[in-house]
């Protein structure tokens, strides 16, 4: 796992290509991030399922409490399926500009 500080947000990186594993971590060690945005970067794996992002809503849902936005970042997906609860982008960049819209709604209120 690595990670990276960018700004006001943290990009959370699997190195290992195991997907199961990288979420244990990333819930293990949810306290170190939670003051920040976060981007779940999982651009390395090519086999995720529908069933293996849903697995990341706890963790979103947690930290949307909290004011902080939480983007997840998968290539080739079917973006349509996935839950509105969730936000989960192609890139990299498209997540900055979400945590920047998202910050920018916070501030004024919404």
């Amino acid at each position: 796992m690595k990670v990276d500080q960018k700004k006001h947000s943290v990009i959370i990186k699997d190195t290992q290509g195991d997907f199961t594993s990288f979420l244990m971590k990333v819930t293990h060690q949810y306290k170190t991030f939670e003051k920040d945005n976060i981007v779940i970067d999982l651009l390395a794996h090519n086999d995720l399922t529908i069933s293996d992002i849903k697995q990341l809503m706890p963790l979103s849902k947690q930290h949307k409490k909290a004011k902080k936005s939480f983007v997840i970042v998968v290539a080739d997906f079917d973006y349509n399926a996935i839950p509105e609860q969730l936000t989960v982008v192609p890139s990299l960049l498209e997540a900055h500009d979400i945590i920047e819209m998202e910050e920018i709604e916070r501030d004024l209120g919404f």
